[in-house]
């Protein structure tokens, strides 16, 4: 696994450059967001998704999701209607994984089987929006919570120790936070918050 130490406030450009090449060959890769550490790859990348569903010991029905730098780039991916883009535009960039209808440009096997739908997620941390600007393209991800655990990792050096032989290269961000995002679904009539997490559920909440 390649280790890149990368400054929080002022991410070194040629680390990122070097991860979004990893991720481009078809690599998985640990890196920090607003909320806790994520693990990720290419959205069109089925093999790194086996990976990363053998890592984390995730079945079909576990909602993945595609980590976008605004909202216009989330449009590609994810249907909603004009109310629906002014509540997300109030609330994005933050630690909220909204889960939406998935449009055709996102692969069957990603998206919840019956439902249809797909998280989206624009998160508020430079060295992820740095990160997503220098890949050119969306993120698959999901939270880095290992199999019969509840929270999050936090320790780069845990990571890295655990996760040595599981990944191709880690963004080490610092010690990162260990509450997962709040998730809100909105694909009904209602916001329904469907975990309380590190985003603020009240405004989604009647």
């Amino acid at each position: 696994m390649q280790f890149f130490s990368i400054h929080p406030e002022n991410p070194q450009m040629r680390l990122l450059d070097r991860a979004a090449a990893a991720l481009k060959e078809g690599g998985v890769i640990v890196y920090p967001t607003d909320s806790a550490y994520a693990i990720g790859c290419r959205l069109g990348d089925k093999d790194s998704l086996e990976r990363i569903r053998r890592i984390r010991n995730l079945d079909e029905k576990h909602n993945f999701t595609l980590m976008c730098r605004d909202l216009s780039e989330s449009s590609t991916y994810a249907r909603f209607d004009t109310p629906t883009f002014r509540l997300l535009k109030a609330h994005t960039p933050g630690s909220y994984t909204f889960l939406l209808q998935a449009t055709r440009e996102v692969p069957r096997r990603v998206f919840h089987p019956k439902k249809k739908t797909i998280g989206l997620r624009v998160p508020d941390h430079r060295i992820t929006q740095a990160l997503l600007e220098r890949f050119g393209e969306p993120l698959l991800s999901t939270t880095l919570i290992l199999p019969n655990e509840d929270l999050p990792l936090q320790d780069p050096e845990e990571i890295r120790a655990r996760l040595e032989k599981h990944v191709d290269l880690m963004l080490d961000g610092g010690f990162c936070g260990n509450e997962p995002t709040t998730i809100v679904d909105l694909t009904g009539e209602a916001p329904q918050v469907l975990r309380r997490g590190k985003g603020d559920p009240a405004p989604f909440e009647s």
